[in-house]
């Protein structure tokens, strides 16, 4: 490297404006399982270390990190009386969430998930706070208008004699374009809403029986009525650098006019009935095998489908706003408020989950024995950020629904799509594509199942996978996640039997590229300077690259491009490897002791600058760099970013931990010694 100015470039790209205090979701898993590794490799890893380089980059009391169990809801409730009655579970339903929670909470421990809450909305001391911000939330939304109590049809079980919840019900999706065979009551397995009575083909999980509708009433948030604020929002947020192109193209899916669907052999029986349908505009599709009818509103569609249903003509409907249904019948639920006079209902579980987050952040408050009121500093302020992590099928529901009835909460009149400081907040939404195992969609109620993320932990250490998982670009396409020991179709003897295991290989940079750094300087100064860190002045071109690096890591980190940031440091752990080698090779072979000091004190400021980058995403590993630098904890601060080690030691040479051989700070599983395969640079 040396100083040879010709290599320096400036780097004085804009750096990003970053919030005074943020909250960072990690969506929500159910609670009628233990957590499998796209819970963990697609959402939760991700959001963890966003939440870790915030604490460092605005300090930690300025973030809250918060999830939980998803606890109500009929397929938890459904789930439960099946195991019951199998004999297999024994106890109430509380205590068969209670179990899949702590379960749930101890995974993510071992994958070192630094959630300052892992709550759960049905269970204490959670539920109390929970249920008083469900009662609040849906006030706020009825007094100000956006609420529609309708009567709409529900399933009914003849033979059983009962109403159906949602996960008593399969059929087809009615949604064009959706090739789901797992649609339930009104929403199917990839979230596409619709109207119950336009399931296709329904079926009673109970008895098998075709079951009919009879009317129930609940309350509905009026989405349709946000169609061009949404709009608006999506219209914003597409120049944001921050925001990916899935999620706008996704919501964007959802604000098109009402549509109807319906095949070119019906085209004589649309005939038929089509003075009968409110007026809509005819549609020919041109080498489509369907034709289209369009209604300028979301009622004259339905007034269609009921007309087209009681004629026997198929029909699916298109992706277009609903009313957004928030109350049901189901036993097992959130309290809801009675607002007119109603019978008591319970709250569905798709909305309570959108602001069960705001309840954990009033948890977390309180944990840290604040006063749970601050929660409006985080979601009220334009200071401040929500940064929600989920998964690419849960859009409509975060980008969306929660969009649109944040934007209500603000009052009858005023409803812009980017609020005023004091009113709710949006918050940024981080959505990754599908994490796939062995190249095809993984899903525990599907015939593909996926590895559970404990079962992963057999063979890898936590900070393998976490930067595996990084690594893997989820942000810009579905992935698919190939352990090799998991691989069924690897037989012993065959070429890819021989092949490295992908999660190893891409392990190494810290296994042994970095821990060869560290060591090896450790080890020197205990050879020649009886344990002390050199200090003193670092070459233009080792600040020049270490602040290149740092930039370009904030850049992607604000972006979300975790992958990119693996690649920086990657490209610059190894830089520091071969100038390391080089440099410490001629002096020793010269006997050069000043090169040797300078080459030190060059290459400590660069495993500082790697630390403090791959603090997050490998925390364990790199506190312990820093327990044997002994610089105490300012060394993580942001503000510090560019500072040298001469900085934190006063200018003087610094003792460090003595390092016994063999130690290492990244390590591999104990199963991969015995296999092959060393990193080459």
């Amino acid at each position: 490297m040396g100083k040879d100015n010709n290599n320096f470039v400036p780097h004085e790209i804009p750096r990003p404006e970053w919030p005074k205090r943020a909250v960072i979701t990690g969506g929500m898993p159910y609670g009628n399982k233990t957590l499998h590794f796209g819970h963990v490799g697609g959402v939760f890893v991700f959001a963890d270390v966003y939440a870790r380089f915030l604490r460092d980059r605005i300090g930690k009391d300025n973030v809250l990190f918060v999830s939980g169990t998803d606890c109500y809801g009929s397929p938890i409730a459904e789930g439960y009386r099946k195991l019951v009655e199998a004999g297999e579970f024994k106890g109430e339903i509380r205590d068969f969430v209670r179990k899949n929670h702590e379960a749930q909470k101890n995974t993510l421990d071992d994958y070192m998930i630094s959630l300052d809450v892992f709550g759960a909305s049905g269970l204490m001391p959670y539920s109390e706070i929970h249920d008083k911000m469900s009662d609040w939330f849906i006030r706020r939304l009825h007094e100000n208008g956006h609420l529609r109590r309708i009567s709409n049809k529900q399933f009914y079980d003849e033979k059983a004699g009962c109403f159906l919840n949602g996960r008593q019900v399969i059929g087809k999706c009615p949604v064009d374009g959706c090739q789901s065979q797992k649609a339930y009551a009104d929403e199917c397995d990839l979230g596409h809403q619709y109207m119950p009575e336009n399931l296709i083909d329904p079926k009673s999980t109970i008895t098998g029986e075709t079951p009919i509708m009879k009317d129930v009433y609940n309350w509905y948030f009026d989405l349709p009525a946000y169609n061009s604020l949404m709009k608006e929002y999506v219209a914003r947020i597409q120049k944001q650098k921050n925001m990916r192109p899935l999620v706008t193209k996704t919501i964007s899916e959802f604000l098109a006019d009402p549509v109807i669907h319906i095949k070119n052999e019906l085209l004589d029986r649309y005939s038929e009935v089509r003075d009968s349908l409110p007026a809509h505009e005819f549609i020919e599709e041109k080498k489509k095998p369907s034709f289209t009818i369009k209604f300028a509103e979301l009622d004259e569609m339905n007034k269609a489908c009921e007309v087209l249903s009681a004629n026997g003509i198929r029909f699916r409907t298109g992706k277009t706003l609903v009313p957004f249904r928030l109350t049901g019948n189901i036993e097992w639920g959130v309290p809801s408020p009675v607002l007119d006079g109603e019978e008591p209902q319970t709250v569905w579980v798709w909305p309570e989950s959108l602001w069960a987050p705001i309840s954990f952040t009033k948890a977390a408050l309180s944990s840290k024995n604040r006063d749970t009121e601050e929660w409006r500093d985080f979601w009220c302020s334009k200071d401040a950020q929500v940064y929600q992590f989920i998964g690419a099928d849960n859009i409509y529901f975060y980008g969306v629904a929660e969009m649109a009835m944040f934007m209500a909460l603000q009052g009858k009149d005023g409803n812009v799509s980017d609020p005023p400081d004091g009113e709710m907040q949006l918050p940024v939404l981080c959505a990754n594509n599908h994490i796939l195992f062995m190249n095809a969609k993984a899903s525990s109620s599907g015939n593909i199942k996926p590895p559970m993320a404990d079962e992963l932990l057999d063979y890898y250490t936590p900070e393998q996978l976490r930067m595996h998982f990084l690594g893997l670009g989820l942000g810009q396409r579905s992935v698919s996640f190939n352990p090799k020991p998991l691989d069924p179709t690897i037989q012993p003897g065959t070429p890819e039997a021989e092949q490295p295991d992908p999660v190893v290989k891409d392990g190494f940079l810290l296994s042994n590229v970095f821990n060869r750094v560290i060591r090896t300087c450790i080890y020197t100064t205990q050879k020649y300077y009886d344990g002390m860190m050199p200090v003193g002045d670092i070459e233009e071109q080792v600040l020049a690259d270490a602040k290149k690096a740092i930039l370009d890591y904030e850049r992607f980190m604000y972006r979300f491009e975790f992958h990119q940031c693996t690649y920086v440091l990657d490209s610059y752990i190894r830089k520091a490897s071969k100038y390391m080698v080089r440099n410490l090779g001629d002096a020793d072979r010269n006997n050069d002791d000043e090169l040797r000091r300078k080459t030190l004190i060059n290459v400590f400021h660069m495993i500082r600058t790697a630390a403090v980058l791959l603090h997050p995403m490998a925390p364990k590993g790199t506190e312990m760099i820093l327990e044997y630098l002994q610089l105490g904890e300012s060394f993580w601060s942001w503000d510090r970013i560019f500072d040298s080690i001469a900085a934190f030691t006063g200018g003087k040479d610094s003792k460090l931990k003595f390092l016994e051989p063999r130690v290492d700070f990244f390590t591999r599983h104990p199963s991969q010694f015995a296999q092959d395969g060393e990193d080459s640079e």
